[in-house]
Formats: structure tokens, C-alpha cells, sequence
């Protein structure tokens, strides 16, 4: 709804879910029969239709232009002409190849995150049963309107926010709105709290859930954008989504190499031109060193990395939608989950059972039908009164259970699932039992009752009524409780001792159920005076890999938090049995509200778990997060995570239980829900990292030996010590294979037990820094003196250069190898690699060429060397390794340490 015309049908003074039926008839201005056709045409005429509106989409043109503001893109460009005027057409050719993959790639990414507003439009039900003229009409939903009155079955998805008016054992799923797993029963009574979350809100429907039981009326009080759906479309189109630390650093790594090139450029023409040498020679010279400079296959290097990184990730159940998002896992410091099927199984389990005056406790985690029984911690087989519970609990539930594949499933409630398998986990044949007790006859659970009983004739004790539902009232039914010696009376002590027993297993987050059976029993009076059988205490389990995960986080210094829909006292229980509290603070919607954003900022990294939250404090939370210079994961499956997901630095959609919405708005889609694999996309995010930062150490350590080599000589007065053609050379074997190579290279040891780096600390720490400029001046050093050495004994110029060619390549190839680590040493598995093995393998079967094949002696300014010229050549290139040695040393006492900012 929009304008003047929508405000007199919004609200009207009036808090829906508080207000009667009658008072919000008469805001809307309807009636139990439902508008007339007329005056619902006026209205949508007035109010416009029920359905999303996109704003401010961004043309396809203007995302294609936007991918061209990169600064490595431009350098790239310029390198592309450059290459293209020097002659190199294969090269300029190659680098525009990957200029335009790289373009292309980042276009079609933010061209699919446009697409989140159209998947949550296309979970509107297209058409609805409403009350028109008194009669029943199957509309196009976008007609509707406030003050319609919608008729609800099972199956039907909710078209409009609309408050009950009716309810018969009516039942919502509404997970994919407010994240709570199991489906909401609705009323038509009014509530007392204004202030109540959306899950709680009883007598209200919103658009997009789904009826799953019983039927039902409501009058539609809000349509279009001011539906729930439609504020979390706004939340959407607000989000403003943040460049990568991946795409920050290669920015601020784009504009210094430009920088640097032109410096060079400048410097090496300045100098030449002084001392007298050819303009035009020293302008292509200087252009030839700035080509140098330019790591023209740096975009190649990170999509690959980011490429292996998404089949790595893949293989451990984490789809990757955006490529930036696999090196940005590797930087992030929380990991914002939902409760239920993540860090949870979304399976119902039975925990606990009270029967016969003692406790026992139940294994097993999820459907699978294993686990022990015990009592005080042992091993115990299943008592008759056990059996005879769990007996009476399967005869009276409808779920069944089925082997699937390497699992198993429950098809039905999942609370009646929890029973079905611990009876099979204590060996109970249901098929036998309903062939010697067949159903006949069955009173449904309703919100009113609270219970459900099914009647079964049996031949020894004729018919038999079994019951399960809520303690409370079925205790108060019971006039005999099952005790040690059989069936005994239930006084008004047992009756209390038993409901503070319930109280204590709802207090450890336990859902808990009684279970009674009467004997003789007939329809109208079984469910009176009964005889309890025991108390069911059930749970969603936490994941026993979540445990693990979570241990894992906290040794990589990344934060688990915990956001979810469920109840507060649930998710502590389930949080603490993970092991995920750390400060023992939860707080909940209501909390959050009466936080100002100042507040919430002080206090965020101390609250570990949030319960009963909406859209809009999830994508609080993130921004609160973010202004902590966190890097923020945040998990969701539903609608209502959907914005955000968007904002998080990743979002990270479910692949099982996730909607279309929320994969959208997603970077990463986890098929298996799993928590621990977000764990595993975090790890291989941080070896991507890894990769591209070897990648630069070595490009960037080489660049700096080959400048630094040129820059010295030509201070010093020497002649130049390497041509344009073998500056280009180098720059292409360096440049080539063995930097590829080192995009694939495994997993440094210990990765998970660093701390998260910072996003604003980027590439170029100061080991790094440090490792650069100990490897380039070494090198500068090395082949300075070198040349200098053979100009002074007595060396024609051509041979220097020709040996100075060599050394300088030799040391690049070992620094390689040297590079593979900024911290460990390069014996420490220094042949892991074996695509750069193979890499150096054959950039020396190129170099023994380029000596000894009289055609490319005369191209590249070489000479067959002897065996004492490759004596010297080896041995002096052999010494960049201790240097390097001694800097990662000095890294790992500490003494170079950077902290994290």
C-alpha cells in the first residue's frame, strides 16, 4: 500500500495482534462476509496491488561500465597497448584474454545478486481463496486488498498479512519468515503485549508462509510493500553491499604498481637521456621495465586460485556464487549462524524419559534409530515400563519413519518422529504391535486441547486409549501414574513433584510430553481419568560436528555467534552444549530494540547468542559487527535472513532448507546445512589467500631484483646489464608457469590456527614486505656485483650480460620455492608442489636452450657457459636461500610480528 489512501486502512491506532476481532473489522472497514466487489476495486485503484515493487534496479550497461573502475583492469589495459607497440602480439592478445574473463566474470556476479528482489516476489501465491459479495472466489493475488477476508486450508500459501478471525485447529509453517522449525498453531483471541516478536504473534498471518493444518479466516490489514515481506524487500533494497578485502587490496596493489611504473619510467629516461644515450632507445627501454612492473597474469592468479578454491570447497559441501567469496572467507573473524538445521540437526530427538520413579537418558543424535539407554550413567536394558511408554507413544503418532539412501528420514510431525524412532532404538516392532492393536477410531490434537488419542482394540484388554501432549493438562486428567510396583493412585503431591519434573526438563530446553493409556476406554470419555504412563523430554541436537567446528573457530580466532527466531531458554541450552558460550550473554528482540546503535556497538562483542529476533536486528547485529572492523559470515534459510545475508561480508544460504530468496542474496549455498562446512569454506578461503600472497612475494621480490639491477647500474655509470628482450624474458618466466604454479599450491600447516587477518592490514605485512625486499636487494646486490666482477676481468659486455641473464633467472627460480611460505621454512616439505616442480623443470629445459641453440643465442644475447661460469652462476644464485632462511627465522621469533588491526 502507498500514499494518503493506504494510511486509513494501515493501522488506524491499532496494534493488530492486541486488538479484537471486532475492532479490526471495523479499522478496515469490512465485515465477516468481505468486501464487495466495487468497493474492492476502489481500493486497489487507491492502494495499488498486492505484490513487491524493485527500485532503483541498476542497468546491465551501467554493472558492465562499473567493472572497468578497477585500477588493476586500467594498468592492464595500458600494459595490453604497450605489449602490443613493443611487437608482442601474442602476449597483448593473452593479457586482454584475461582482461575480459576478468570483466565478464564480475559483471555476470553482481548481474545475479540483482536477482534477490525477484525470487522473494516469486514466492507470492498467485492466486487465493477470498470472501467477495458474501460468496467464495479464487483470485489472482495481486487484486487483494485490506480488508479482505481470506479463507485458509491446508496446502495454501498465505497471500496477504492478515489477522485471524477464525481458527479450527489452524496450524502455519512459518519458517521461512521467522526461522522456527516446527509449524505455529493460530488463534483468533487477542493478545495483551504490544510489543511481541512475529513469531509470537499468534492471531496474525503473513504472506509467503504456509498453512500446514487445519483451516481458518483472516482479514488482510497490510498488502504489497507493507507487508513483512514487503519491509524485508525494502531491508534488500537498502543494503549497500562492500568491496571484498580481496578487491581492496588488489586496488591499493593496482595503484602502487602504477605509481612505481611510472616512477621508473620517468627515472630510467631522465638518466639515460643525461648520460647521453638515445632518446627513442631509452623510451622504449623505460617502457619495457614498466611492462616489467606489471604483473600481467595477476588476474589469471586469482581466478584461479578463487576457481580451484570453489571445487576444493565444492567437494566439502560449500557452492560458491561469487568468486571474491572464497578469499573473503579467509579473513573472517565471526561466523553469525542460525540455530535450527545448522548448528543443529533439524531432527527431533528424545533426550530424557521419567518413568516408573526413575530417569533415564537416551543416545543418539537425530533419526537414526542407534543409541543406549541409561540410567545414573550406565548402560541399562529398556524396563517393561519403558517399553509399555514407548509402546503407547507409537500407537499414537502418525509419522513414519524410512531408510534413505545412507540416512534416514521421518515423513510426518517431527515431534511424533522423535518417539517412532526411540521405541525402534529400544527394539519395539511397530508393525507387530498395530497388527495386535489396530487403530479404530482417533480424537486429532488441537491448540485448544493440546493432546491427541488414538483408541486401539486389542484381543486381551479390549479397547485401549493411548494419549501424548501437553503435561499440564494431561497430568490433571490422570487419576493413577505408573509407579515402581505398577499402577498406583496420583495424589495432589505426585501431581506437583511431576509438573516441577517437566518444568526442570523445559528449563534444560527440553520439549517435554506426557504420555497416559486407559483401559475400557470409549470415545467420549478417554481422555478422562487416565493413567500416566511418564514424561518425554525432546530436543533438536546440536550437531556433533558443530562441537567440533566450533573448537576449531576459536583456535582460528573466529567468533561463533548464534541468531535465531527459536526461543531464548532453547537456544542458551543448545549454545552451551556446544560450547559456544563464552560470555553467557543472550539477549532477545525486545533487548535489541531498547538499544540505541551506539549501544549496540559497545556491547556486540560480548552477546553470544540472540534469540527471537526479526529481519531488522539480524541486519543490525552484521552492521554492528562491521563497525567493529569485524569480517562477518552470516548464515540463514529463510526469507526473513535474506537482507542480512546481503549485508554480511558473506552470506551464506542453505542449500536443503533455504529458500530461493535467501541462495540469491547468498555468496556461498551450503548443501548439507552444515555448520562445520562453513568451517571447512573458511580454511580453504585462507589457503586462496595464501596462494595470491605467494604469488605477489614472488612476482613483486623478482620485479625489485630486475629494477633494482637496472636502477644500479645505471647510477653507477655501468652499462646496462640486461636488454629490453631479456628483461621481458625474465619478466615471462618469472611471470609464467612458476607463478601459476604457485596458485595451486597445498596448504601451509597450521593454517587454522592463525589468527583472522585484518581486511585493512591487506597484503604487504611487514614479514612479507620485509621477505620482498630481502630476496630483490639480494638479487640487485648479487648481479650487480657480478657484473661489475666480469666488466672488470676482463669479460666482453655481451658475456656479462649473458651470465648476469642466467644468475638472475636461477635466482627466481629458487625463490619459488623459497616463497611458498612467508614464515616456514623451505625445507619443510619443498617439493609438495608438484606443478611447480614440473614448472621449473621446464623453464630450465628452456634456459639450457636458450644457452646452447645457436638461434636463440643470437636473440636473446647469450653464450654457451662453461662449467666454471655455471660453477659460479649456480653458486651465487644458491645464496638467496640462507638470506630468506634468516628472514622467516627472525619472522617466526617474533621480532617481525604485525599485530592484527
Amino acid at each position: 500500500m502507498a500514499g494518503p489512501a493506504g494510511e486509513a486502512y494501515r493501522e488506524a491506532g491499532l496494534v493488530w495482534h492486541t486488538a479484537d476481532v471486532e475492532a479490526v473489522l471495523a479499522a478496515v472497514r469490512s465485515a465477516p462476509s468481505g468486501l464487495t466487489t466495487h468497493e474492492a476495486m476502489t481500493r486497489l485503484e487507491s492502494l495499488g496491488p498486492n505484490e513487491l515493487r524493485a527500485s532503483g534496479r541498476v542497468s546491465p550497461w551501467r554493472l558492465l561500465l562499473d567493472q572497468f573502475k578497477n585500477v588493476l583492469i586500467v594498468i592492464l589495459l595500458a600494459a595490453t597497448a604497450l605489449s602490443f607497440s613493443l611487437g608482442h602480439g601474442v602476449e597483448s592478445i593473452v593479457i586482454a584474454v584475461i582482461v575480459l574473463f576478468a570483466v565478464l566474470l564480475g559483471f555476470v556476479q553482481e548481474f545475479r545478486a540483482e536477482r534477490a528482489i525477484e525470487a522473494l516476489r516469486e514466492m507470492a501465491a498467485p492466486t487465493a481463496t477470498v470472501l467477495r459479495d458474501g460468496r467464495e472466489a479464487e483470485l489472482p493475488t495481486r487484486t487483494l486488498v485490506p480488508g479482505d477476508i481470506v479463507v485458509l486450508h491446508p496446502g495454501d500459501r498465505v497471500p496477504a498479512d492478515g489477522r485471524v478471525i477464525e481458527s479450527v485447529n489452524l496450524m502455519v509453517e512459518e519458517a521461512p519468515l521467522t526461522g522456527e522449525s516446527l509449524p505455529v498453531g493460530k488463534e483468533s483471541e487477542r493478545l495483551i503485549e504490544a510489543d511481541l516478536p512475529v513469531g509470537d504473534r499468534m492471531n496474525m498471518v503473513y504472506a509467503g508462509t504456509a498453512v500446514s493444518y487445519g483451516r481458518g479466516r483472516a482479514v488482510v490489514v497490510a498488502t504489497g510493500m507493507r507487508t513483512e515481506f514487503g519491509r524485508i524487500a525494502q531491508l534488500l533494497q537498502s543494503v549497500k553491499v562492500g568491496r571484498t578485502p580481496l578487491q581492496k587490496n588488489l586496488d591499493r596493489v593496482g595503484a602502487a604498481l602504477a605509481r612505481a611504473a611510472l616512477v621508473i619510467v620517468a627515472l630510467v629516461v631522465v638518466l639515460g637521456v643525461v648520460r647521453g644515450e638515445p632518446w627513442l632507445e631509452m623510451m622504449l627501454f623505460g617502457i619495457a621495465l614498466a611492462v616489467a612492473v606489471v604483473p600481467e597474469a595477476l588476474p589469471a592468479v586469482v581466478t584461479i586460485s578463487l576457481a580451484i578454491g570453489v571445487q576444493k570447497m565444492a567437494r566439502r559441501h560449500a557452492l560458491i556464487r561469487r568468486l571474491p567469496a572464497v578469499e573473503t572467507l579467509g579473513s573472517t573473524s565471526v561466523i553469525c549462524s542460525d540455530k535450527t538445521g545448522t548448528l543443529t540437526r533439524d531432527e527431533m530427538t528424545v533426550r530424557r524419559i521419567f518413568v516408573a520413579g526413575r530417569t533415564w537418558e537416551v543416545e543418539g543424535s537425530g533419526y537414526e534409530p542407534v543409541g543406549r539407554f541409561l540410567v545414573e550413567g550406565m548402560d541399562t536394558k529398556p524396563s517393561r515400563e519403558l517399553e509399555q511408554l514407548l509402546e503407547a507413544a507409537i500407537l499414537a503418532s502418525d509419522a513414519q519413519l524410512r531408510k534413505r539412501g545412507d540416512g534416514w528420514e521421518v515423513s510426518g510431525d517431527p515431534t511424533e518422529g522423535a518417539l517412532v524412532v526411540a521405541a525402534v532404538k529400544a527394539g519395539i516392532d511397530r508393525q507387530a504391535l498395530e497388527a495386535v492393536a489396530p487403530r479404530t477410531q482417533e480424537i486429532p490434537f488441537t491448540s485448544e486441547t493440546k493432546r491427541m488419542t488414538t483408541l486401539h482394540k486389542t484381543a486381551a484388554a479390549g479397547t485401549i486409549a493411548f494419549t501424548k501432549g501437553a503435561p499440564e493438562l494431561i497430568v490433571s486428567d490422570c487419576l493413577e501414574w505408573v509407579g515402581d510396583h505398577g499402577a498406583v493412585p496420583l495424589e495432589d503431591a505426585d501431581r506437583s513433584e511431576l509438573l516441577g519434573l517437566a518444568r526442570s526438563f523445559a528449563e534444560d530446553a527440553l520439549r517435554v510430553l506426557a504420555v497416559s493409556m486407559k483401559a475400557d476406554a470409549e470415545l467420549g470419555t478417554a481422555q478422562r481419568g487416565m493413567t500416566l504412563l511418564g514424561l518425554v523430554g525432546m530436543i533438536d541436537p546440536p550437531r556433533p560436528e558443530a562441537r567440533e567446528a566450533i573448537t576449531v573457530c576459536e583456535r582460528a580466532g573466529i567468533r561463533p555467534v548464534m541468531i535465531t527466531g527459536d526461543h531464548p531458554v532453547t537456544a542458551e541450552a543448545v549454545a552451551r552444549e556446544l560450547g559456544l558460550l563464552r560470555h553467557g550473554r543472550v539477549v532477545v528482540g525486545a533487548d535489541l530494540d531498547a538499544m540505541d546503535d551506539e549501544q549496540l556497538n559497545r556491547e556486540v562483542g560480548e552477546i553470544d547468542v540472540y534469540a527471537r529476533v526479526s529481519p531488522a536486528h539480524k541486519l543490525r547485529v552484521v552492521t554492528a559487527l562491521q563497525a567493529n572492523q569485524q569480517v562477518v559470515a552470516m548464515t540463514g534459510d529463510g526469507v526473513n535472513d535474506a537482507p542480512a545475508l546481503k549485508k554480511a561480508d558473506i552470506g551464506v544460504a542453505m542449500g536443503i532448507t533455504g529458500t530461493d530468496v535467501t541462495k540469491e542474496a547468498a555468496d556461498m549455498t551450503l548443501t548439507d546445512d552444515n555448520f562445520a562446512s562453513i568451517v571447512a569454506a573458511v580454511e580453504e578461503g585462507r589457503g586462496v589467500f595464501d596462494n595470491i600472497k605467494k604469488y605477489l612475494m614472488y612476482l613483486l621480490s623478482s620485479n625489485i631484483g630486475e629494477i633494482g639491477l637496472m636502477v644500479g647500474a645505471v647510477l653507477a655509470g655501468l652499462p646496462l646489464p640486461l636488454s629490453a628482450v631479456q628483461i621481458l624474458y625474465v619478466n615471462l618466466a618469472t611471470d609464467g608457469l612458476p607463478a601459476l604454479a604457485l596458485a595451486v599450491d597445498p596448504a601451509e600447516p597450521g593454517l587454522m590456527t592463525r589468527r583472522p587477518r585484518s581486511d585493512r592490514g591487506g597484503i604487504f605485512t611487514r614479514p612479507v614486505v620485509t621477505l620482498m625486499a630481502a630476496g630483490g636487494a639480494w638479487s640487485t646486490f648479487i648481479n650487480l656485483g657480478l657484473f661489475l666482477w666480469l666488466l672488470n676481468s676482463g669479460r666482453t659486455l655481451r658475456e656479462a650480460m649473458g651470465m648476469v641473464f642466467v644468475t638472475l633467472i636461477l635466482i627466481e627460480l629458487l625463490k619459488a620455492y623459497n616463497f611458498r611460505s612467508d614464515r616456514h621454512s623451505v625445507f619443510v616439505r619443498p617439493f609438495a608442489n608438484r606443478w611447480l616442480n614440473l614448472a621449473v623443470l621446464w623453464e630450465a629445459a628452456l634456459l639450457t636452450a636458450i644457452i646452447y641453440v645457436p638461434a636463440l643465442q643470437q636473440a636473446l644475447g647469450t653464450f654457451p657457459l662453461s662449467a666454471s661460469d655455471w660453477l659460479t652462476v649456480i653458486a651465487l644464485s644458491l645464496t638467496v636461500t640462507p638470506v630468506l632462511e634468516l628472514v622467516k627465522w627472525m619472522v617466526r621469533k617474533g621480532w617481525l610480528a604485525t599485530q592484527r588491526t
